[in-house]
């Protein structure tokens, strides 16, 4: 099949899945809450075809097109190409829908790229099977999502321990055709509209619970796996009122495996520490935060846009206090595009001929939850009461209302009451909305905590030697002040 259409995907999804809103078991082809999302989310498969030139590429020993995301980068041209394809799919719905299928497709690409990690199993089926996944996965262009994070509900032990023992995932019993699973992952985005999980190492695992220690991939309809989502947070109306809320409620849900039956072709790692400990310092920051920090990049694009449209329509932009807030966006804009680059263009062999852009990408990893959440924060400042006063499309329409909004609700500099509505309402829904809100809150973690990633980044430096400044200094002092004695006394 290959590079799916919208129509496809849709037909895609008509199977038995276990979804559940509230406490009604759904049938997400059909409930009212995700035609929007639905809608959305075909939109995106269609819009890789529109824009094929830069998301879609012909597999060579296939002779089928198929998503750019799955690429295996060997060189920094597969790099380049491979911006191209994450900026166009990013602009498909300006950096808000966080979990497209490329995300997880990067992923997955990340790790067939380095079977060399997989391979230290001692059993090379592993390796095999991956890649056999990785293939299916392009020639079937599968929305793949993942569930990585352990159901630790108890804070005040490991993530392994006390209660959480029995909560997580985990190998319940091995059989001749594969294993069964029981527990929780915490959380899948985009989960109760996606066609799999794929299930891999996110923090390293201690030595005593190798039973959690997995790795495989399943379809979302597998017997025993349980979705139980969010409140929906998509509204029905037009994209013009509601641009993000209309189309892009990706979900998220818990997952839960109640005695999920996984073959063993689907596995990838079974209770291999020094596997699965491995696999995503060797993929995650070079490989998959391209793809991350390209579509925050665009985000920041349409944040500063929108934030300027919002200061044409009000007449302030020429104002210090509101240019200063425009420029805080736009440094955060251009910072972020450069780290982009020089990490790739620094792109190098990561082992096993993966060639991944420069581990320094990590550092927005570590910034972009901060200003994600500060663009917000001068969104609502820079709309203040106008976000709020934001008639409907269809307002204007009305032969009584109409006429008294565009006399009484007009923009400033000649602006028609009309857009500067459109201006407000598409800042409200990125930044205040209830589905802004739950992207503001994927931001803050949605590539684990911000403190974890910073400490890791310490840890880093020290291990690359990157100490030594202030003793140099001193070493320094020292060194001049002896040659000066030695003069002195000559």
């Amino acid at each position: 099949m290959a590079a799916r259409t919208g129509e496809q995907y849709l037909a895609g999804l008509k199977d038995d899945r276990e979804v559940w809103l509230g406490s009604e078991r759904v049938d997400i082809t059909t409930h009212p809450a995700f035609a929007g999302s639905l809608a959305g989310m075909a939109g995106y498969f269609d819009y890789q075809h529109k824009y094929a030139d830069d998301c879609l590429m012909v597999d060579p020993e296939t002779g089928q097109e198929h998503n750019v995301s799955l690429l295996r980068p060997r060189n920094e041209a597969d790099l380049q190409r491979r911006h191209r394809a994450f900026d166009r799919l990013a602009r498909y719905s300006n950096g808000m829908l966080g979990r497209t299928p490329d995300y997880v497709n990067v992923v997955l690409a990340g790790h067939a790229s380095r079977t060399d990690i997989y391979d230290r199993s001692g059993d090379p089926i592993y390796a095999q099977r991956l890649v056999n996944y990785w293939r299916e996965v392009q020639e079937k262009d599968l929305a793949l999502t993942h569930t990585i994070t352990h159901a630790a509900i108890d804070k005040s032990v490991g993530e392994l321990q006390g209660m959480n023992e029995d909560l997580t995932l985990r190998v319940v019993e091995r059989r001749e055709d594969g294993l069964v699973v029981r527990g929780a992952k915490m959380i899948a985005t985009l989960g109760p509209i996606a066609d799999e999980l794929y299930v891999y190492p996110a923090t390293p695992i201690q030595q005593g619970f190798e039973h959690y220690a997995l790795s495989f991939a399943i379809p979302v309809a597998s017997p025993g796996v349980v979705q139980v989502c969010r409140d929906h947070y998509g509204v029905d109306q037009s994209p013009e009122d509601r641009p993000f809320s209309s189309r892009f409620d990706e979900q998220d849900a818990v997952v839960i495996f109640d005695d999920v039956f996984v073959p063993w072709e689907r596995v990838f790692i079974d209770g291999d520490l020094g596997v699965y400990n491995a696999v995503n310092a060797a993929t995650a920051t070079g490989s998959t935060q391209q793809q991350t920090a390209i579509r925050a990049s665009v985000k920041l694009e349409f944040a500063y846009d929108v934030c300027v449209q919002m200061a044409k329509v009000t007449g302030t932009e020429a104002k210090p206090e509101t240019a200063a807030l425009l420029g805080e966006i736009y440094s955060y804009l251009r910072i972020a595009r450069s780290v982009v680059r020089d990490s790739e263009a620094r792109g190098s062999d990561w082992g096993n001929g993966a060639f991944f852009c420069h581990d320094d990408i990590s550092a927005l990893r570590t910034m972009m939850p901060v200003w994600m959440i500060r663009v917000n924060e001068i969104i609502k400042t820079m709309g203040s009461h106008n976000l709020l006063a934001t008639p409907t499309a269809a307002a204007f329409e009305d032969p009584r209302l109409g006429p008294l909004l565009r006399t009484y609700l007009p923009g400033a500099g000649g602006i028609s009451a009309e857009e500067r509505a459109r201006i407000f309402r598409t800042a409200w829904d990125f930044a205040g909305s209830a589905l802004g809100g739950r992207i503001e809150l994927y931001e803050r973690f949605y590539l684990g905590s911000i403190a974890r990633a910073r400490g890791l980044d310490h840890k880093k430096a020290q291990a690359k030697g990157e100490t030594g400044a202030y003793a140099a200094m001193f070493q320094e002092i020292a060194d001049t002040r002896a040659a000066q004695s030695a003069l002195a006394g000559a």
